[in-house]
């Protein structure tokens, strides 16, 4: 696992994701808690954070990247540095790269796209020049194309503001080298105008679906760039507008006097172009010489004045530009065998053969610049190559047991293992989860540690003794542990523990559990009921039909002595329920209705009818469902209200999984539930929500 991911950076950014490595760093997608967004983290590569120098002018680039604001230029939000890391945060890009863009298009763009592609990016350069920043690196790779079809310069990693202009061949340029400018190749004083030839490079390789120059080494191509000339779009794709031709030609001119002087004047060109495609430049190709002190007398191309020779109507290039594209230019061949087209009347124009000790000076001085550049590749970038340090590959000891591989000599060879962290991980105890180095990598010969990281097992809670404790306790103590009680439980009768205490569990006590296991339960309903048949009491005294329920083990219910009765004399009992030789349960209520005696509106015909009493309007009827998941058969299902029954019915579970029970009241109520006799339970009713009973 990367050392990074799953960091806080300054107490601020969450590393989430590797996505991307480069020459100079790692890219990590990474969380922002402060403003809470996504943003994009480039790390400075370990091996170069060592060299101070190279930190203190990544630190000093990246605040002047920082500096900028465009809409087509990657923003950099943030740069740190301290004794340990160089980062620097960024924009998060949700697109791909230019490059993969072309291959996805089969490499090479219609000239409208490409148009598009350009001129945004010649805005993005043009507004780091205003700020004194020179990329140094523009290619496919480092521009971002986003979902919406905008694209964004990324990668200032090699950028360095003007004053420090001077660029070196270095392993990161020839990484980049069929980009570079003729300057940055030489290792000569470099300003904006070499980003625009590399601009240039990528107009051309998106309109044609090559680059300008290839070769089997860096270095051959380089040369290239120094010493050659392409051939012209149109030559390869003759689609191509002339016009837009010519802004490639003019960016790619290997002097750069002879470029755009500033990515301004570039973008004036390609926005002329884009209203008016046919519209003409007048750019020479002689200005796209390599040398300008070569001999005054060779061949010069003759621009016509009705249509440029670079730009022609029938695309008519001159001969000896087409063959200086195409192979060597050589100074001292005779003018009739550099073949060109002159107009009849043009007899100044006439090649004349000059001295020839000037063309022999150029060529010792060419040969002369490229022993220097060769020796200087051969000292600085090839060394390495020709002299590589001996390195080892690092074992893979990812998922095997710690004991194990410190035992196998075998396996570790030179390297000695080192114990680092024992964390908590779903892996076994003592496997190795983390290794650094990394397996499969290569290091030198001082490298001889290799530090692992141990998986401690997953996260486990002790399980706790429930025996004997009341359910409703047990299963807040469980969840507290982030164990998860099983409900509803499994509910037996027991002759000793008493109702709603646990007579079983599993898993049993001090196992160690993972979190979330679930604890399944036995509850105990009490001891088994012993059916009991109702006495009658209908025509008893109120305190003998009292007397009579305490004989049976029943309990008295609720007593209602408000009722008149013609037929009962007063102080005895009307009704009862639940009703006469109904089996119940020992200690089951039994409600009474007394008699009121008769009523006395029937006695005393001339006392006038008292008015019939109004309901209260706030009675509601409601129908509420008493659910009975996880019980099994048929069992009784007994409810009360405000200690009223309302219920007394046997439901078979297997057919229902709730019964409707109907209500009466206002206000807010409390239901009292028994199932099979053993409270399981209250209900709260809201008869203010309205009746919703039709």
């Amino acid at each position: 696992m990367d050392q990074y991911i799953g960091k806080l950076l300054d107490n601020r950014y969450e590393i989430l994701e590797l996505v991307g490595t480069g020459g100079m760093a790692k890219v990590y997608k990474a969380r922002c808690h402060r403003l809470n967004r996504l943003v994009a983290i480039k790390i400075l590569r370990e091996d170069l954070s060592q060299d101070a120098e190279f930190r203190r002018r990544f630190h000093d680039e990246s605040q002047a990247v920082a500096m900028l604001s465009h809409p087509n230029i990657v923003a950099v939000y943030d740069v740190s540095r301290s004794s340990e890391l160089e980062y620097i945060v960024m924009e998060l890009i949700d697109g791909i790269t230019l490059k993969q863009y072309m291959q996805k298009k089969g490499n090479k763009l219609n000239w409208r796209e490409a148009l598009h592609f350009i001129t945004q990016i010649t805005k993005a350069l043009g507004h780091a020049h205003s700020r004194g920043i020179i990329h140094r690196d523009i290619k496919p790779h480092n521009i971002m194309v986003l979902r919406d079809g905008s694209v964004k310069v990324a990668d200032f990693g090699i950028a360095r503001v003007t004053s420090g202009g001077h660029s070196t061949l270095t392993q990161e340029a020839l990484g980049s080298v069929h980009y570079i400018s003729p300057e940055q190749a030489r290792g000569s004083h470099i300003d904006a105008r070499s980003d625009l030839y590399s601009a240039g490079v990528v107009l051309y390789e998106m309109l044609t679906g090559r680059l300008p120059f290839e070769g089997d080494t860096p270095v051959s191509v380089a040369i290239q760039h120094i010493n050659s000339i392409p051939l012209s779009p149109r030559e390869l794709e003759s689609s191509i507008p002339e016009a837009l031709e010519s802004i490639t030609m003019k960016a790619m001119a290997p002097n750069p006097d002879n470029r755009y002087l500033s990515a301004d004047d570039m973008l004036a060109d390609l926005e002329e172009f884009r209203k008016n495609p046919n519209i003409n430049f007048d750019y020479s190709t002689s200005e796209f010489d390599p040398e300008d002190e070569l001999d005054d007398d060779r061949t010069q191309i003759r621009p016509v004045r009705a249509a440029p020779a670079y730009v022609t109507s029938d695309r008519r290039y001159d001969e000896d530009y087409s063959s200086l594209r195409r192979s060597p230019r050589r100074y001292d061949e005779e003018p009739s065998r550099r073949s060109r087209r002159y107009d009849d009347d043009d007899e100044d124009y006439l090649p004349r053969r000059g001295p020839m000790w000037p063309v022999a000076l150029a060529v010792l001085a060419i040969l002369l610049f490229v022993v220097v550049i060769a020796y200087f590749l051969v000292n600085t970038f090839f060394s390495s190559v020709l002299n590589p340090p001996i390195t080892y590959s690092v074992p893979d000891l990812m998922g095997q047991d710690y004991e194990q591989v410190k035992a196998d000599n075998d396996l570790l060879g030179r390297f000695r293992l080192v114990k680092g962290e024992t964390i908590t991980d779903d892996a076994e105890p003592g496997t190795i989860i983390g290794q650094k180095p990394e397996a499969d990598s290569q290091v030198g010969e001082t490298e001889t540690e290799i530090t692992v990281t141990i998986s401690g097992g997953p996260e486990t809670v002790l399980m706790i003794d429930l025996t004997s404790k009341d359910f409703n306790e047990a299963c807040a103590e469980l969840r507290a542990l982030g164990l998860k009680p099983v409900v509803p439980p499994e509910y037996e009768n027991h002759e000793t523990i008493e109702q709603n205490h646990i007579i079983s569990y599993t898993p049993q006590a001090n196992l160690p559990l993972p979190p979330g296991t679930e604890v399944h339960m036995v509850v105990s309903r009490g001891p088994k009921d012993i059916p009991i048949k109702v006495p009658n009491l209908e025509g008893m005294t109120q305190s003998l039909a009292e007397s009579t329920i305490n004989t049976y083990n029943l309990k008295t219910g609720r007593i209602d002595d408000t009722q008149y009765s013609d037929t009962v004399p007063a102080g005895k009992v009307i009704s009862q329920y639940p009703t006469a030789e109904t089996e119940v349960s020992e200690g089951t209520e039994v409600n009474l209705i007394i008699s009121a005696g008769p009523d006395p509106a029937t006695q005393t015909p001339d006392v006038p009818e008292p008015p019939p009493v109004q309901p209260d309007p706030n009675t509601v009827t409601r129908e509420e469902m008493i659910i009975l998941e996880g019980f099994e058969g048929v069992v009784n299902l007994r409810v009360l209200m405000d200690g009223v029954e309302v219920c007394n019915e046997n439901v078979d579970t297997t057919m229902n999984v709730s019964w409707p029970v109907q209500v009466t009241g206002t206000g807010v109520k409390e239901l009292a539930i028994y199932i099979n006799g053993v409270a399981s339970g209250t209900q709260k009713v809201d008869f203010t929500q309205g009746s919703n009973v039709s």
